[in-house]
């Protein structure tokens, strides 16, 4: 259902990388119908690459410089923008310490708005870790840097693309270090993120699986204790708080499962094992969500794609999803 101009909500949706897809795939995100009837968007970038990326794909729209989100007028004709950079020129398809540092910047800028709440939701374009680096800044990606400028200790990454959705237990880590981050407090920590993710989406009794870390999920000790020590105990005490989880299942066989529609949510224990399953369902549009912020933010979940930067190729579809996530989501 379309929703009515004044029942839209404000989406803040930050440029990303400059050199990367970020600027071309917002633009045929908020050019779709999908995007146009769901939410009110706002690009908080650089004029001058947003302006590159609107000839590069249609010259016939308009980009709108504004001051605040209360401008917006959510016009088809126009890009609605909140200029936060002060990029002069950029570098197409590769990684600067300028780009770094320009990224950094349009999402301060987002979450001041959000935390304001002048905007309901951000959505983040892809930044490169490469360009971070180069400009000195500290972060690994997206999700520690939001909860850092929210002052948000307990968060999470949650992914979802057609039927699946993972959440984290350790995020960006070596599989050399995984093992020792696995501990009851950590899985446990998780669940209750799940269960609040589900909530965010509107399943109000989310049945959540817990995949184990080693194969067979250990096999009764036979292939790793980590299951024995520290997952099950934690499932345990989810379950003495009344929530509906169950395990740790052997990890080749719980995604599955959840695609067969046994399970809303399963709680991953690395990287990896959570995003090759849904990835493998929904390259083209899943949608990274981080859960414990006191804001909504959604991502499309793909890099920067500095390979096909600025040639027109790049599918805005995760884009598209992302946008219309954030304006479905509740906190």
């Amino acid at each position: 259902m379309v929703m009515t101009k004044e029942k839209m909500k404000k989406i803040a949706i930050t440029m990303g990388d400059p050199g990367g897809v970020g600027p071309e795939i917002i633009v045929k995100a908020i050019l779709s119908p999908e995007v146009r009837g769901c939410c009110d968007p706002v690009v908080i970038g650089d004029r001058t690459v947003m302006e590159a990326a609107l000839r590069l794909i249609d010259g016939h729209i308009t980009l709108r410089t504004i001051g605040t989100p209360e401008e917006s007028t959510a016009s088809a004709r126009t890009i609605e923008m909140i200029e936060a950079g002060m990029l002069n020129f950029f570098e197409k398809g590769r990684a600067t310490a300028e780009g770094g540092s320009a990224c950094a910047g349009y999402i301060g800028t987002a979450v001041e708005l959000a935390m304001a709440r002048k905007v309901d939701g951000i959505v983040t374009a892809p930044i490169s870790k490469e360009a971070l680096k180069l400009a000195g800044l500290k972060w690994p990606g997206h999700t520690e840097m939001l909860a850092e400028l929210t002052a948000t200790e307990n968060f999470g990454m949650m992914l979802t693309g057609g039927p699946l959705r993972v959440i984290l237990v350790t995020i960006h880590a070596s599989l050399r270090s995984v093992p020792g981050m696995i501990t009851r407090s950590r899985v446990l920590r998780t669940i209750l993120l799940a269960r609040k993710a589900c909530y965010m989406l509107g399943i109000e009794s989310p049945r959540i699986a817990v995949a184990g870390l080693n194969p067979h999920a250990g096999e009764s000790g036979i292939f790793g204790d980590e299951e024995i020590k520290e997952i099950a105990p934690a499932v345990d005490d989810a379950k003495k708080e009344g929530i509906s989880v169950s395990g740790p299942y052997p990890p080749d066989t719980v995604f599955h499962k959840a695609y067969r529609g046994a399970f809303d949510i399963v709680v991953c224990m690395y990287h990896d094992q959570g995003l090759v399953p849904l990835k493998m369902i929904a390259f083209e549009n899943g949608v990274n969500v981080t859960i414990g912020l006191p804001v909504i933010r959604t991502s499309p979940d793909h890099g920067t794609a500095y390979d096909i930067a600025w040639t027109g190729k790049a599918d805005a579809a995760s884009m598209i999803e992302a946008i219309m996530l954030a304006a479905r989501l509740r906190l």
